[in-house]
């Protein structure tokens, strides 16, 4: 009963910060998921080897909904890239499967490695962003199966929904960022539903998750974290509105280098 308790404290609390941050930085995805999942299942003593998977793998069926209704809007607007979603679907869709697959097998340190160099990326993105190269003016096409591979497993294998990465690659491309955010909205959809399914598959005869566990998605988690998350994020967008958008993208930066430095002193002592 004890335990029990402690788990939906830890998740409520958690739940109220993600809220809070994703309204605060405008985001909703699995770079501040994960880290506060990760810090809740390892008060819970989530064995290591089975942590990040379990992070990962509930973060994006937390996405599922919301990366869903964001797209819908977007779709309604006619803004997002439609074609590039019909030809990145097939390699998105294996990317996130090949990393749910790659994740029942893959030590904690390659999640905490991905996770810190897609922060990394982000963070300097957000920094720097005139400084940035131009790789083009229009995505080549022998290179969009690669990248919706790449997207998809990457995403998949540490828990985001891959709109960062997509984002990142259509801007660097010459893409409007009006079409790269309502396009990886779409993106978010391909890579949280198989994802979250196979993480679910993956993790299904592993002993030593939480209670009300699917394999690796913590069903109590995802229910723990809706309600308190949809509460904390007014408070944090109507902060939001009262911050300089470079400052929020200043502290989103900062905020992304202190989990990636989290992640990496956890590298070190292991």
């Amino acid at each position: 009963m004890t335990h029990w308790l402690m788990l939906a404290l830890a998740l409520l609390a958690a739940g109220a910060m993600v809220g809070f941050l994703a309204g605060l930085f405008g985001v909703g995805g699995g770079t501040v998921v994960v880290p506060i999942l990760y810090q809740v299942f390892l008060a819970l003593g989530v064995p290591d080897e089975l942590r990040m998977p379990l992070c990962a793998g509930t973060s994006l069926a937390l996405i599922i909904p919301t990366s869903i209704a964001s797209f819908t809007t977007h779709r309604r607007a006619q803004a997002a890239d439609l074609a590039l979603l019909k030809v990145w679907t097939v390699p998105i869709v294996a990317g996130a499967i090949g990393g749910t697959i790659a994740a029942r097998y893959a030590p904690a340190a390659m999640f905490k490695t991905v996770f810190i160099l897609v922060a990394l990326a982000t963070a300097v993105r957000l920094m720097f962003p005139a400084r940035l190269p131009q790789l083009g003016v229009e995505l080549p096409s022998r290179l969009r199966a690669a990248y919706g591979i790449g997207i998809g497993a990457s995403a998949a294998l540490i828990g985001i929904g891959g709109g960062l990465l997509s984002n990142m690659i259509m801007t660097l491309h010459g893409r409007a960022i009006h079409q790269a955010v309502a396009t990886s909205a779409g993106v978010g959809v391909m890579v949280s539903v198989p994802g979250a399914l196979g993480y679910m598959a993956t993790g299904w005869d592993r002993a030593g998750l939480p209670p009300l566990s699917i394999g690796f998605v913590s069903i109590a988690a995802v229910l723990a974290l809706m309600p308190a998350s949809f509460l904390t994020a007014r408070v944090g967008a109507a902060l939001a509105h009262r911050v300089a958008k470079h400052r929020l993208e200043a502290c989103f930066a900062i905020y992304l280098l202190l989990v990636s430095a989290q992640f990496g002193a956890s590298l070190a002592l292991t």
